[in-house]
């Protein structure tokens, strides 16, 4: 199981979720609703809750998708959905620790060189 907001999708998204994939037998991903989105990152998405689902739900290497309404909920959708594996991009390292005793909780390198933040700002600013 992996959490995200996805919004602009782009290489470093399907990135961790085909390495996630590659760590259990079907890989279900928790999708941060537009509310969530807005808490924590002082902005809305760009794309609404709906057509971010559906994106990473089209994705071969996901099985399912839900939405992550709150993240005090983190244990209880682990367990709810009888997760074996809690990946996280490696920006977020040591921060979901304390689910070791529910899960396995891993770490990947976040691919060099792309963050959505970046793609927005740019597209807002017109450059390359």
């Amino acid at each position: 199981m992996t959490f995200g907001t996805f919004d602009v999708f782009h290489y470093g998204h399907l990135r961790v979720l085909e390495r996630a994939a590659e760590l259990g037998d079907r890989l279900l991903v928790g999708i941060s609703s537009d509310e969530l989105n807005a808490s924590k990152k002082q902005r809305a998405p760009i794309y609404p809750l709906q057509e971010r689902m559906a994106i990473v739900a089209g994705l071969k290497v996901v099985d399912g998708v839900f939405v992550e309404h709150s993240l005090d909920l983190k244990r209880d959708y682990l367990r709810e959905h009888h997760a074996d594996v809690l990946v996280m991009g490696d920006d977020w390292e040591g921060r979901f620790d304390e689910f070791n005793d529910t899960c396995e909780v891993v770490y990947l390198p976040r691919t060099p060189a792309i963050s959505t933040t970046e793609l927005i700002e740019r597209i807002s600013w017109g450059s390359s």
